[in-house]
């Protein structure tokens, strides 16, 4: 008996050590991943079964939104903790360490790194090789970094507005362990496979479903032409919108639905998108696998996300850079210690809140520098209060706010649009200039950021500027006159 009373005193006690230990962090970033992806349910064929087992294990945010439907913005947002607004950092371009008055911002994986986390990363978790110098001291180990892969010899489609190489999508011969996200999920198995000492933070960042969507026969497989359903659209849906709602994507490479349409390629990006995002939920798995099968699971908080959504012909448009929600609702998932299971909530949550939510997870000191607002009550409760909405900034002075119901968007010239979510999910009929709406506007119009920067210096790539009567976009000066580019 007294031989039971101490075995079972020193389990005890091995128990209390553990749950004492700080968990591990898997953060897996995926590119361009609107809401079509199995427990969202943006698109009804879509396969993702493991985003699925994933959800299953914890809780699913259903009203996700980033700070900017734009890369670069976005993940600076996300790492820092701080929004677009805030930093001026609204394009691909700078690099917010180059901005002296950010240049010694704490980053999530900083912050965790005096906490005594060991900090891993591969993939794109900031904007292309930002992040990844010699000189950077973002992370303390990396792995191989984000990228396209293998190409075939010469674009599948030509497209309009310069023909940009990253846009095209289809099929053709080459192999999936050819393609860059094989190659981070590989290497974050070989550092799981490796059994590293904890606590630590390993970031994966998944390439695809951004352009170019090339994928290999199998996954093309899945979705067999002939059944491709296409995404909910209304001819002359923007009849009801202001010119400025054009504004914030004016002139980019990717194809309006004209386009598409006229080609007979929407089925094809379509097809080509849902068969990326297949492939990229297989290399989710591969993570996942390695992470159960080295004994983490239990000790691992694990949160999947992207940077942005992403239209595929709704408002007549391809691509993200607006502030509907096919370009600012994203996937959003945490499960591990301290996350109710197999959970949804319709509460709305930033990407800003990650770095807060983690820290609060892994009970460590709060960062006060922080703008986002932790998640946990709504990760222990799915219907636990939410104290703002969520709000999307893209370019100064143009914004997005979402709550359960509403969505509004104000741009810089004071255009505006409402639309009732829960009866209008697609956001096809404008209430904002119906009278009766007034009292709406009103309480919505207070969460428009009060800190609205200019673009940091430096600023270039898909830069909106409003100054003074005159709209410059890329450098270029807007005419009354110019008619929309591609339509």
């Amino acid at each position: 008996m007294k031989s039971f009373v101490r075995v079972f005193l020193i389990s005890v006690l091995f128990s209390l050590q553990a749950s004492a230990e700080k968990p591990n962090i898997l953060f897996i970033a995926i590119d361009d991943l609107n809401d079509w992806v199995s427990p969202l349910g943006g698109h009804p064929q879509v396969k993702t079964p493991n985003m699925e087992r994933l959800a299953q294990r914890g809780t699913t945010f259903l009203n996700a939104h980033c700070q900017s439907p734009l890369c670069n913005p976005s993940r600076t947002s996300l790492m820092t903790g701080l929004r677009p607004t805030s930093t001026g950092i609204y394009g691909l371009a700078p690099w917010f360490r180059d901005v002296d008055e950010f240049k010694y911002v704490v980053t999530l994986p900083q912050y965790l790194e005096t906490q005594g986390y060991k900090t891993y990363s591969t993939g794109k978790i900031y904007h292309g090789g930002y992040g990844r110098k010699e000189t950077d001291s973002e992370f303390q180990l990396l792995g191989p970094p984000a990228g396209v892969g293998v190409r075939p010899e010469k674009k599948l489609v030509e497209t309009p507005f310069g023909n940009h190489r990253l846009v095209d999508w289809g099929v053709f011969p080459h192999k999936d362990e050819d393609k860059g996200d094989w190659k981070v999920a590989s290497w974050a198995e070989e550092i799981l496979d490796g059994k590293p000492n904890g606590p630590w933070f390993l970031s994966a960042g998944f390439f695809l479903p951004h352009v170019p969507n090339y994928a290999t026969q199998k996954w093309f497989d899945l979705y067999p032409e002939e059944s491709i359903q296409l995404p909910p659209w209304l001819p002359g849906d923007r009849t009801d919108t202001s010119r400025s709602s054009w504004y914030t994507h004016w002139y980019l490479p990717e194809p309006r639905l004209k386009f598409l349409r006229e080609a007979d390629q929407w089925r094809n990006l379509v097809r080509a998108y849902l068969a990326t995002v297949s492939f990229v939920d297989s290399q989710v798995g591969r993570v996942l696998d390695a992470l159960e099968r080295n004994g983490y699971a239990e000790n691992t908080i694990v949160v999947l996300w992207s940077d942005h959504g992403y239209h595929l012909g709704e408002k007549d448009i391809t691509g993200k850079n607006t502030l509907w929600d096919r370009s600012t609702r994203v996937p959003l998932i945490f499960a591990g210690p301290g996350v109710e299971i197999g959970e949804k909530t319709n509460k709305p949550a930033e990407l800003l809140d990650i770095y807060p939510s983690l820290l609060e997870l892994c009970g460590l000191p709060p960062n006060a520098n922080l703008e986002g607002i932790s998640l946990v009550p709504q990760l222990q409760d799915p219907n636990a209060k939410r104290e703002r909405p969520a709000i999307t900034s893209h370019n100064q002075g143009n914004h997005g706010i979402r709550t359960e119901k509403w969505r509004y968007i104000v741009y810089r010239d004071g255009a505006e649009e409402l639309y009732d979510i829960e009866n209008d999910p697609h956001e096809w009929f404008n209430l904002a200039g119906d009278k009766k709406y007034a009292r709406t506007l009103k309480q919505l119009r207070k969460w428009i950021p009060v800190e609205d920067r200019l673009p940091a210096p430096g600023s270039k790539s898909r830069i909106l500027i409003f100054d003074k009567d005159e709209i410059i976009w890329e450098n270029s000066i807007i005419q009354p006159s110019d008619s929309i580019p591609g339509l």
